[in-house]
């Protein structure tokens, strides 16, 4: 606890995305004040053309009470 689970377009390369793993784990734990051992960050790469219909609608427009961070853009 907690598991993170990152979505975004496909494409960028296993080094990068571990990178933004320890860093959201790293940020995660000191603002959490949890031990890094027990945070875990996964990254699920969606096709560009699929976004609105796999993320933004389900994810983003139909969870507005969950949201914490709202994205600046719109379909």
């Amino acid at each position: 606890m907690p598991h993170i689970i990152v979505k975004l377009y496909s494409g960028r390369n296993k080094e990068l995305k571990t990178e933004l793993s320890d860093n959201i784990a790293k940020a995660v734990s000191e603002t959490l004040n949890l031990d890094i051992g027990t945070v875990s960050v996964s990254i699920e790469e969606v096709q560009k053309e699929d976004w609105e219909k796999t993320v933004y609608n389900t994810d983003i427009l139909d969870n507005k009470d969950k949201l914490y961070k709202k994205p600046n853009y719109k379909f």
